[in-house]
């Protein structure tokens, strides 16, 4: 008897330890405190978890891109700390343009090309070679699923701006993080276009209430509906993730596009 007792006590830690967790790369759009303390602005990812049966880890921080992201060693970090079955979310893109004369340490060689680089000029003179979005990223995916991680790619959120009553068609990452997925066979969110969408239903003098500083950080209302717009975009897509959506994310708002 006592040993059919141990052996339920190991099962059920084995079952916390195997258990799965939602990692999270990106920017400030997705980071905790979003825009920097004392904005009043949040990331989207401080919501996710309400929504979600497993627990998610906001590993995004503000500024980054996916260069700087990659140079800064944070991919390797999540990519030691994953597990098998463990999900990455990542997203970037607002920090990802290009810098003019001076490089910024953020800023990728412009097209998809995983084979293009660039030669830029840093404050001090010295000459960097630096690599597509699209190189960073799809670099970091196939590390991750080397670990047995299962990635997401997601694109970049909509700024807040309007033409003629609609949220204005998204950028060059948007189509840079679909690619990325397409080429190493990954889940993608459209997340450019589900939070368009939520927003587009409130209208922009709503949506504006969400944009206290600028028009790329979220208050932390704002950041729940971005963040119910990538789950609405999780259910309407072909991530495994979506078997952890509870009931709370079921209910968000919205449509499959």
């Amino acid at each position: 008897m006592r040993s059919i007792f141990l052996s339920a006590i190991c099962a059920a830690v084995a079952c916390v330890v195997r258990g799965q967790t939602v990692y999270l790369a990106g920017d400030s759009t997705m980071a905790k405190g979003g825009g920097g303390a004392g904005t009043g602005t949040d990331g989207w990812g401080q919501n996710l978890g309400q929504f979600l049966t497993i627990p998610v880890v906001n590993m995004a921080i503000g500024g980054r891109s996916a260069r700087s992201f990659t140079e800064e060693g944070r991919f390797t970090t999540i990519i030691n700390t994953v597990k098998a079955g463990d999900f990455v979310i990542i997203e970037f893109g607002h920090n990802d343009g290009s810098a003019g004369a001076v490089d910024n340490g953020r800023q990728d060689a412009v097209g998809d090309d995983v084979n293009l680089t660039t030669t830029v000029t840093a404050a001090n003179g010295t000459q960097i070679v630096i690599h597509t979005f699209t190189f960073y990223v799809q670099n970091a995916v196939n590390s991750l699923k080397a670990k047995g991680a299962i990635p997401i790619l997601s694109s970049v959120t909509p700024d807040n701006i309007w033409v003629n009553g609609v949220i204005g068609a998204g950028n060059r990452f948007v189509t840079y993080a679909s690619l990325a997925a397409s080429r190493t066979g990954v889940a993608y969110v459209d997340h450019f276009d589900y939070v368009a969408q939520a927003f587009d239903a409130l209208g922009q003098t709503q949506t504006t209430t969400f944009y206290p500083n600028d028009h790329t950080h979220t208050s932390p209302a704002g950041a729940n509906v971005v963040a119910e717009a990538f789950v609405r975009g999780l259910l309407c897509g072909t991530s495994t993730l979506k078997a952890k959506v509870n009931a709370a994310g079921k209910a968000v708002p919205g449509s499959c596009l």
